[in-house]
């Protein structure tokens, strides 16, 4: 059993003010594999605190300072990255081949593509040819309480604890409760990196105790949660008192709209794309609609693709997926399959229960609904597994009404080798993104959305601006 009770505040690792031991558990085994301690008020004020005293000094370090602190820490990352790599293959079950590439290598992507824009960043310019005298300042928001999910937990740690550090902010780190240990191992590295004490903090909680303490604590000026639009409405009323900002990253249910004339791998790499971290992605594409010509080739192709994808422990190399988190969300995945059969679509891959010669573990068989309609519940719900809802369409104004006729707005995909359809499409979809024939979002791209899947954004130089006030200077004297 894996021992991680202290916290990381004001440069040193610290007992909890109070002994609220909570155990970590395996979801391949459902067997506990740690023990860590939740924070209680005392604790969070303490890391409050320690961020407050440390603020002025960190604003004031030289922009080029703080990213050569980044710089050392993309170094100590990558000789972590092992560990890192086991910690969230058993706390939270990504498959060790696909935490050694897909979980750590999208935090490494973000240190990079932070420093890259950093760089470049004027964060302080003149306002125009028109006004010498005026200036214009980025500087930090301030104290910013960063809370993170278990589902992507280096990929958002890294987006949230990069910009806010290259942007001057001091920060307090909530990790899941669910995948904390990758949490703990960063801020180890965040520690032999050199950060001054008070800079980065580091408390464990769940949401109602630690989130809810932090999101409003009248010392935090921003708070940036990833996490459930349930969630994310609380933490939002919690902050409205103290009017600090708010950045919420929330969930989606984005639509993959395939024309008959995609390509042929497209639809492939939808159902691939769905099934990835076990269907445990905000962005992922979850309705697949498609273009009643190429409707019932394309459900054949789902059901023989999803009949390939194997499911397999987190510990086990292979290209398989792994359990979902918890016995929650399976519990939830499985009464919305159940919810699905009830309501008429047609199941045509998957279905309840554990996939065959499982008895443990979170395991949920990759599952395919067919002839399905936008209004039925696996439609219009956020599954958090690899379950995939495929809904037939005519024409372009059908598709685009069935893709915004959903509260959230993250992620949405096109498939056509038209491309004055497919641009089209990206203006008429309303989504933060929207990703065409398979091409990935280039470095530094914003991540983000709207309507119920929240605001602000994440990455390059976009997530640096999210954790900078603008502060306008007249008459500003050369010196």
């Amino acid at each position: 059993m894996i021992e991680k009770r202290d916290f990381y505040i004001n440069g040193g690792w610290v007992t909890p003010a109070r002994p609220q031991d909570h155990l970590v558990v395996n979801p391949s085994t459902e067997e506990p594999c740690a023990v860590i301690s939740l924070g209680t008020l005392a604790d969070t004020d303490a890391a409050v605190a320690a961020a407050k005293a440390a603020l002025p000094g960190w604003m004031a370090t030289p922009p080029a300072e703080r990213i050569a602190l980044v710089e050392k820490l993309v170094e100590i990352y990558q000789s972590r990255s092992e560990d890192l790599a086991q910690a969230m293959s058993l706390e939270m079950g990504a498959p060790i081949d696909m935490s050694r590439t897909q979980q750590v290598g999208a935090g490494i992507w973000h240190l990079k593509n932070f420093l890259h824009a950093a760089k470049a960043f004027q964060f302080d310019h003149p306002l125009g040819d028109h006004a010498p005298n005026d200036r214009i300042i980025h500087e930090a928001v301030g104290v910013a309480a960063l809370i993170t999910p278990w589902n992507w937990p280096m990929n958002q740690v890294t987006l949230k604890v990069g910009a806010a550090a290259v942007a001057g902010c001091t920060m307090v780190l909530k990790p899941s409760e669910e995948s904390p240990l990758n949490a703990m191992i960063f801020a180890e590295m965040m520690d032999e990196a050199g950060f001054p004490p008070g800079v980065f903090n580091l408390v464990n909680g769940d949401g109602p105790g630690v989130g809810t303490q932090l999101s409003g604590h009248p010392d935090v000026d921003m708070v940036s949660f990833t996490g459930s639009a349930r969630a994310g409405a609380a933490i939002s009323k919690n902050a409205a008192d103290t009017l600090k900002k708010v950045h919420l990253e929330l969930g989606g249910k984005g639509a993959n709209l395939v024309f008959d004339d995609a390509d042929e791998k497209a639809v492939k790499r939808g159902v691939l794309h769905m099934m990835n971290n076990t269907g445990q992605s905000c962005n992922a594409p979850s309705r697949m609609l498609v273009q009643r010509g190429v409707y019932d080739r394309a459900v054949e192709t789902a059901v023989k693709v999803a009949a390939k994808v194997t499911v397999g422990s987190a510990q086990d190399d292979g290209r398989h997926i792994g359990p979902v988190v918890n016995q929650l969300q399976w519990s939830k995945i499985q009464d919305l399959i159940q919810t699905g059969i009830d309501e008429g679509a047609r199941m045509v891959a998957g279905g309840t229960g554990r996939p065959d010669g499982f008895n443990k573990g979170y395991y949920v068989k990759p599952t395919v609904f067919a002839d399905a309609n936008n209004q039925m519940t696996i439609a219009r719900e956020e599954i958090f597994g690899p379950v995939l809802t495929m809904i037939p369409f005519d024409t372009e104004e059908e598709a685009v009404a069935i893709a915004n006729d959903t509260p959230y707005g993250l992620t949405n995909y096109v498939q056509t080798t038209d491309p004055a359809r497919a641009n089209r499409m990206a203006r008429q979809l309303r989504s933060g993104m929207v990703e065409m024939n398979g091409q990935s979002r280039a470095a530094g791209s914003p991540f983000g959305g709207m309507k119920m899947s929240g605001n602000g954004r994440e990455g390059g130089v976009y997530g640096i601006e999210d954790f900078l006030e603008v502060k306008a200077v007249s008459g500003w004297t050369a010196e």
